[in-house]
């Protein structure tokens, strides 16, 4: 009787454990801290910035870099995928216009053999190219080690 009462308190233990943890992991991704890399006379990437801190829990450090083709390819940005700013968070690349709850999303997952998200060039209605209510299709691509899959799609309205 007094081994299956230690069992029962150990696997309690156990389980206050791993929800504890998990617990924190989720905090550790509401509350990232971004680098954002851009050109100095482009505006959409301040205002994209200005999305991902509107939840309160993101800081976004802006660095202009005048090289930003550099910045790319020190990253691993396929060409084709290219945006006008790059992010860094939590050691994951974020290219171009990605909503916040997709980055969100990818810091809670973690998945394995994914370097970063991309938005690929810069399509109205996307975080910091809104215009009134008219919105292009995209796409957010995951890309990485395993190759590249769509995380999310965002259908065009008019």
């Amino acid at each position: 009787m007094l081994l299956l009462l230690r069992s029962a308190i150990a696997r309690r233990s156990l389980a206050g454990s791993l929800f504890l943890s998990t617990a924190l992991a989720a905090c550790a991704a509401q509350a990232a801290s971004f680098t954002m890399y851009r050109d100095a006379h482009c505006g959409c990437c301040l205002a994209w910035a200005e999305h991902v801190k509107a939840t309160n829990e993101h800081e976004v450090q802006s660095v202009e870099h005048p090289d930003m083709a550099s910045v790319k390819a020190e990253n691993g940005v396929p060409g084709d995928l290219q945006s006008c700013h790059t992010a860094i968070v939590e050691g994951y690349v974020i290219e171009g216009h990605v909503p916040v709850a997709d980055v969100e999303r990818l810091l809670a997952e973690r998945p394995t053999g994914v370097k970063g998200l991309a938005v690929a060039g810069m399509p109205m209605g996307s975080p910091g190219m809104e215009h009134g209510n008219h919105h292009q299709a995209f796409q957010v691509v995951a890309f990485g080690l395993d190759g590249r899959s769509v995380w999310a799609s965002y259908p065009a309205s008019h």
